[in-house]
C-alpha cells in the first residue's frame, strides 16, 4: 500500500467521521428520551433553540419557534393518547405568534397532565407555552419573560403610550394606524393568555384571583420584552412554578450543544468538588413596583 492509497483512506475516514458522530449523538438522544419517558410514564417532547448567533458567511443566524416546529409538536401531541401525560422541555427565545398559539392550544386541549421543564430560559412565546402547562418546573436560576406584543422592534404598549401622551394634532396618520394595530394586538394576546390561565383540564392550575394580575404583568409592557422573570417573581404572580428539575433534563441538554465555531468561551472540569447545597425555599418577595 503506497502513500497515495493511505492518503485516500484517511480522507474517506475523515469525511465519514461527522456522519458517524451525528448518528451516535442521535442514538444517545433517543436513548435519553426513552429513558425519561419510561421513568415518568409520559410523552417527552423537546423544543430547543440555541439563541447564540452562529456566523455563516458573515451572516448571524438564530433559531426560534417556527411553523415547522408547530407542525412537529402538534404531530407529537396528536400521537399521544389522551390519558398519557406530556413533558415538554423548553429552551427558546420565543418565535412566531401563530406557531406558538397553535402549540399552546394543543397543550391545553390535552386531557392528561402537561408539565413544562425549563433548564435555562423560555422567553416570550416560550413563556406562553409554559402558561399552557399544568405545572412549570424550572431550574432555580432559569427565567421566563413577558409576552407583550411587539410590532417589529417596537413594543405595542410603547406605541399606545405615545398616542396617549402626545396631542392628536401632532400625531401622523401612520402612527395612529400603528396604535390601532397595537391596541388590537394587546387585547388579542390578553384574551389568549386568559384562555390558557383559566384552563381546568385535568384540574384548575391558577387561582382565579391571580389571573388578572398575571395578565396585567405579562402583557401590558410594564417592563422591557427581554426582562428576565425569576422563579420567585413567577411564584409571586401565582404561576404554578416549582424548582425540582430532574437531573435527567440537564443530561438531555448536554446532548444539544451549541456548534463549536472556535475556542470555547466557557470551560471547566465537570466534576463536583463538594456536595451541592440544598435549594432554599423561594422567599415571598415583592416584584418590582408597577
Amino acid at each position: 500500500m503506497n502513500f497515495v492509497n493511505i492518503f485516500f483512506i484517511l480522507l474517506a475516514l475523515s469525511s465519514l467521521q461527522p456522519v458517524i458522530q451525528k448518528r451516535m449523538i442521535e442514538a444517545r438522544r433517543v436513548a435519553a428520551i426513552r429513558s425519561l419517558e419510561q421513568q415518568r410514564g409520559s410523552r417527552v417532547i423537546l423544543l430547543i433553540h440555541r439563541q447564540e448567533s452562529i456566523s455563516l458567511l458573515g451572516i448571524p443566524l438564530a433559531r426560534y419557534i417556527s411553523i415547522e416546529d408547530s407542525e412537529q409538536v402538534l404531530r407529537a401531541i396528536r400521537l399521544t393518547p389522551p390519558d398519557v401525560p406530556i413533558d415538554l422541555v423548553l429552551h427558546t427565545p420565543g418565535g412566531l405568534v401563530l406557531a406558538t398559539e397553535q402549540i399552546a392550544r394543543a397543550l391545553v386541549r390535552h386531557q392528561a397532565k402537561v408539565t413544562v421543564f425549563i433548564p435555562h430560559y423560555a422567553m416570550s412565546g416560550g413563556t406562553m407555552l409554559a402558561m399552557a402547562a399544568d405545572e412549570i418546573v424550572m431550574d432555580e436560576n432559569a427565567v421566563l419573560g413577558p409576552v407583550d406584543p411587539q410590532l417589529g422592534n417596537v413594543p405595542a404598549a410603547s406605541v399606545l403610550k405615545v398616542v396617549a401622551e402626545k396631542p392628536l394634532s401632532e400625531i401622523d396618520d401612520q402612527t395612529l394606524i400603528t396604535a390601532d394595530i397595537a391596541d388590537k394586538a394587546i387585547r388579542q394576546v390578553q384574551k389568549f393568555v386568559r384562555t390558557l390561565l383559566e384552563d381546568t383540564i385535568p384540574q384548575q392550575k391558577i387561582q382565579p384571583e391571580n389571573i388578572d394580575r398575571i395578565i396585567e404583568t405579562l402583557t401590558t409592557g410594564q417592563v422591557t420584552h427581554d426582562y428576565p422573570i425569576s422563579v420567585e417573581e413567577a411564584q409571586f404572580m401565582g404561576l404554578p412554578v416549582s424548582v425540582k428539575l430532574p437531573t435527567e433534563i440537564y443530561a438531555l441538554m448536554d446532548l444539544y450543544p451549541q456548534p463549536m465555531t472556535g475556542r470555547p468561551s466557557v470551560q471547566y472540569i465537570p466534576l463536583p468538588y463538594q456536595s451541592r447545597p440544598a435549594i432554599p425555599e423561594p422567599a415571598k418577595t415583592k416584584i418590582m413596583p408597577q
